[in-house]
């Protein structure tokens, strides 16, 4: 039980963390999966990749096509309305840690 209560708030701070990063520049899943192991969450392809298809359908992201070193692969740019999201997600983040965090 406990550990499902913990996924669904983590879940969100991911997405704020792949909001944050499509903001500062174009990312790709692989990628993404090694800056989320960075901050202690451990996240297959499997996992990952839901979740960003989710957020490209809720127009926070869009997905563009590359082809790097003869592999295609698919990088994520935040949208106007993923910045508005980031945006109102981060003052919100901001006042709870300054309530919680003592």
């Amino acid at each position: 039980m406990q550990e499902q209560i913990l996924r669904k708030f983590f879940l969100g701070f991911i997405q704020i963390h792949i909001l944050h990063h499509a903001n500062v520049e174009p990312f790709y899943g692989a990628w993404m999966i090694e800056e989320l192991k960075e901050h202690g969450y451990d996240m297959s392809p499997g996992t990952l990749y839901p979740i960003l298809h989710t957020m490209e359908a809720k127009q926070l992201l869009t997905k563009e096509s590359r082809t790097i070193h003869g592999k295609v692969r698919k990088y994520y740019t935040i949208t106007e309305l993923g910045e508005r999201v980031l945006e109102e997600a981060k003052k919100k983040a901001y006042e709870l840690f300054k309530e919680i965090k003592d």
